[in-house]
């Protein structure tokens, strides 16, 4: 192995799986969801599957035991591929530092861009910051905004976890993974799996054009209902996001 002019070994790929790090020859080609869900991997079934229930479970107890002392909170979604300086992350660092002046942890997917800069709104804002990981094969790591992180290998426990501790959703741009996000968290308000949960969309040039597809498409086709447009709340305004969510929190009812 070759050492950098400073006597450290270079920087090497890394891979978390919960309390265990991987780096070098010891990160495994696949992951730990992968070989859970990919069919290719169903000759392992019989013999490991057992043993995968028993690490699931375990990851389940660690985020209940984890994050069931936090404060209310709101989960933050948006991409990791956002810059710094763009209009999404001055966004998510204003939306960080608003919720946190108003009582609420902010709960991230822990990574860069639009998680990193809603994680260091939080905490510049003196507000409890958390960072929920997961292992994926391009590793990112939590970034160092997160007081709180845990490395997920499952995305389904990390799902759960988003929403068990969370008052409300706020969506900002970004990819497939903030669209799955995103929808999933609908589905659970119109089914009433979760009440009283506002989902806001900030961005709104970003996403008009999906939400005219909603209108144009699935409404007028019967998919949905003129009553389903309104679980999406949208707005560029900081002040109105936070105020939704006061509003909608449970201790605002009347007593």
């Amino acid at each position: 192995m070759t050492e950098s002019t400073n006597g450290r070994p270079p920087a090497a790929p890394e891979r978390h799986r919960g309390a265990v790090t991987l780096r070098r020859e010891a990160v495994p080609p696949s992951t730990a969801d992968e070989k859970l869900l990919d069919s290719h991997h169903r000759g392992e079934w019989k013999t490991k599957d057992a043993w995968r229930a028993l690490r699931i479970l375990s990851e389940f107890v660690e985020g209940f035991d984890t994050l069931a002392d936090l404060p209310p909170a709101v989960s933050v979604f948006g991409s990791a591929r956002s810059r710094p300086e763009s209009a999404e992350c001055e966004l998510a660092t204003r939306l960080g530092a608003a919720l946190a002046e108003a009582g609420y942890a902010v709960i991230t997917g822990g990574g860069p861009g639009v998680m990193e800069a809603a994680n260091r709104g939080a905490t510049e804002a003196g507000g409890m910051s958390v960072g929920l990981g997961i292992e994926l094969p391009f590793e990112q790591g939590l970034n160092d905004w997160v007081d709180v992180g845990i490395d997920f290998r499952y995305f389904f426990v990390r799902k759960t976890m988003f929403v068990k501790y969370a008052q409300a959703f706020v969506v900002l741009p970004g990819g497939f993974g903030t669209l799955d996000e995103l929808f999933e968290a609908i589905t659970l308000v119109q089914t009433r799996k979760v009440t009283r949960f506002p989902v806001i969309l900030m961005g709104v040039d970003y996403w008009s054009g999906l939400l005219d597809w909603i209108k144009q498409r699935m409404l007028d086709d019967g998919k949905i209902s003129e009553a389903d447009l309104d679980l999406i709340r949208v707005t560029d305004d900081v002040a109105e996001a936070v105020r939704i969510i006061v509003e909608a929190s449970p201790a605002q009812e009347p007593s």
